[in-house]
């Protein structure tokens, strides 16, 4: 089959030693998947990682270990403040008068929630789907648990647009409600599953607007409760959340790295975040990237690749409900000492990669297209302006340009931040081959001036 001119012309540029490199690549991580490994470690001795949080502090351990054995150099933490919010136990939503009395809902708190008191707040439900539609109408939500019921909309493709347009809710939900004079609010959980599992994330309070507790609803119990109200002109629930905030804990950023061998001073970063919430295992968000991270610098060094530039792992502690790790990593005086060349992040699971997203202007990514036939070669040749990702867009904030592991993100948020997220989702081969693909932008970047 011929190939169009455009590929056979950027392959014709791709250097025989990055062919070689990624040959060894694959050779190497698709026949151990050694991503996949430390994965089964990660989870099993810290499936929970949230901020603060005793699993947090033994993930911290454990992947210090890790560098140490894997043999990576310059190995250590980056001390950091972290929030400390916890869960609680006895989270209930159960409809206590309609025609379907007792009837208990799916429910987890949404992170940073205040919680109730102790037999809970019990109301009348209103639904709503927009802040908007809230603000209309006036004086019928006091008093009322506001319901926010919009949601992903599952006509898109890309599933993170999806999530975009209804992830307000989430975050806001609470805020808006207590303004309109809501006791509570309940938001539909940010999932396109047909489950009844609730999936968490960070919601956030506004100064001068009063805290009232916020939780998710499963996809189903969502349904069945709209449901109700439709048959019913008044469902009243009780809502019982334990959670509570404590003061800042001592936690770190952990990093490691293989030394440049002509430019040690110049850095290149892979990075994942340690973190994760407290339901699940935290295997694809974001133990995927971790581990990807991980492997991508083992398998340079079992190539045996000497590169240019200093490549380095950071794991970044606290992504999930307050970016402290980027931001600390960003500020640490540390960074004053350094040159970073570029930054990457995986943290959109552990799926087969497709690509990467470039963040820089133009001219950076048509100067990054012209490696697109290496990337085509394992099927992640995709390549397009965007985000890199969270915890890295300090950096991105001073020039430096980032890139954004981009898979395949059909089933993400069937998983996401709920118990659904464990270690038996992902699949090994498609791990391995985000960090295959992570190792082979490193390597390039290394060897060249972006």
């Amino acid at each position: 089959m011929m190939l169009p001119v455009s590929v056979r012309c950027q392959d014709s540029a791709a250097t025989a030693d990055a062919r070689r490199v990624l040959s060894s690549l694959l050779s190497a991580g698709m026949k151990e998947r050694g991503a996949y490994a430390l994965l089964r470690e990660l989870t099993r001795e810290a499936p929970h990682r949230l901020s603060g949080s005793q699993g947090a502090a033994r993930a911290v351990r454990l992947v210090q270990r890790m560098m140490d054995s894997l043999g990576f150099a310059n190995v250590h933490r980056e001390d950091i403040a972290v929030p400390h919010w916890e869960r609680g136990a006895a989270e209930r939503c159960t409809i206590v008068r309609s025609g379907a009395r007792g009837i208990r809902l799916s429910v987890c708190a949404l992170g940073g929630s205040v919680g109730t008191q102790t037999g809970g707040i019990t109301a009348e439900v209103l639904e709503v789907r927009s802040f908007e539609e809230l603000a209309r109408a006036g004086d019928t939500a006091r008093g009322k648990i506001i319901f926010f019921n919009r949601p992903m909309d599952a006509s898109l493709v890309n599933t993170f647009e999806a999530y975009g347009g209804a992830v307000d809710q989430r975050f806001g939900g609470a805020a808006e409600a207590a303004k309109a004079g809501g006791v509570a609010a309940l938001v539909r959980s940010m999932t396109l599953a047909d489950d009844d599992v609730p999936h968490t994330g960070v919601m956030g309070y506004r100064d001068g607007v009063r805290k009232i507790p916020t939780a998710a609803l499963g996809a189903r119990s969502a349904d069945r409760l709209s449901a109700m109200l439709h048959r019913s002109a008044m469902v009243t629930v009780r809502l019982v959340l334990r959670c509570q905030t404590l003061p800042d804990a001592p936690s770190a950023n952990v990093v490691g790295e293989i030394a440049g061998s002509v430019h040690p001073e110049n850095v290149i970063v892979i990075s994942g975040h340690l973190d994760c919430w407290d339901k699940g295992e935290g295997a694809h968000d974001d133990g995927a990237g971790c581990v990807q991270a991980l492997e991508a610098l083992r398998l340079l060094q079992a190539a045996g690749v000497r590169p240019h530039q200093s490549i380095r792992v950071v794991l970044y502690m606290n992504e999930e409900n307050g970016s402290r790790g980027g931001k600390g990593y960003a500020q640490d005086p540390r960074r004053e000492k350094e040159n970073h060349v570029a930054l990457m992040e995986s943290d959109r699971g552990g799926f087969a990669p497709r690509g990467f997203t470039v963040d820089g202007d133009s001219s950076l990514l048509s100067r990054v297209m012209r490696w697109q036939s290496l990337f085509d070669a394992v099927g992640a040749g995709t390549i397009t302006q965007g985000g890199g990702g969270a915890d890295i867009s300090p950096m991105a904030q001073k020039g430096i340009p980032c890139f954004g592991l981009l898979p395949e993100n059909q089933r993400y948020f069937d998983y996401h931040h709920s118990d659904n997220d464990t270690l038996d989702k992902v699949n090994p081969r498609e791990l391995e081959l985000g960090a295959i693909v992570e190792a082979l932008l490193a390597y390039l970047l290394s060897e060249s001036k972006i």
